[in-house]
């Protein structure tokens, strides 16, 4: 079985090529493809656009989406898919700098599996991405697709 891809939706080439540096230096090396907005993330997942004949029942094995994208907002993104019965369970893990209650609220209403605050420290940063790459890829258990 081929190993899951780490779907990463960030839109800042900075903080996306830290994630993928704390994900690597923390011995994941699952495959990530960075979507640059909410438009390309939607394309990726359901296989259209530049990804059009991307098999959309290969779902990543998590999802690490931003809010605060360019094109369509993160919200929205999430709203698609879990509006969608080939993707309403898939892992997504909302991970922003937003500080907004409102943004955490809207995130669980629509069905984000987790909210994570961007530390702004290097180091916090990399622990993050250390627990979450354990929890979402090792530890959890997603519902069959």
């Amino acid at each position: 079985m081929a190993q899951k891809v780490i779907l990463l939706v960030e839109d800042n080439p900075d903080d996306a090529e830290l994630t993928r540096r704390a994900l690597k230096s923390n011995n994941i090396s699952n495959q990530v493809v960075v979507a640059r907005d909410g438009v390309e993330a939607l394309d990726y997942v359901f296989g259209t656009g530049k990804h059009v004949g991307r098999d959309p029942l290969e779902t990543p094995a998590i999802t690490l989406l931003d809010l605060k994208l360019p094109k369509l907002d993160g919200l929205e993104v999430l709203r698609r898919i879990r509006a969608d019965e080939r993707t309403k369970f898939m892992p997504i893990v909302i991970l922003t700098s937003s500080k907004e209650d409102q943004d955490l609220i809207n995130g669980y209403r629509l069905g984000c599996n987790s909210y994570v605050r961007k530390p702004v420290d290097f180091d916090e940063f990399l622990v993050a991405a250390k627990q979450l790459g354990l929890y979402w890829l090792l530890l959890n258990e997603p519902p069959p697709m």
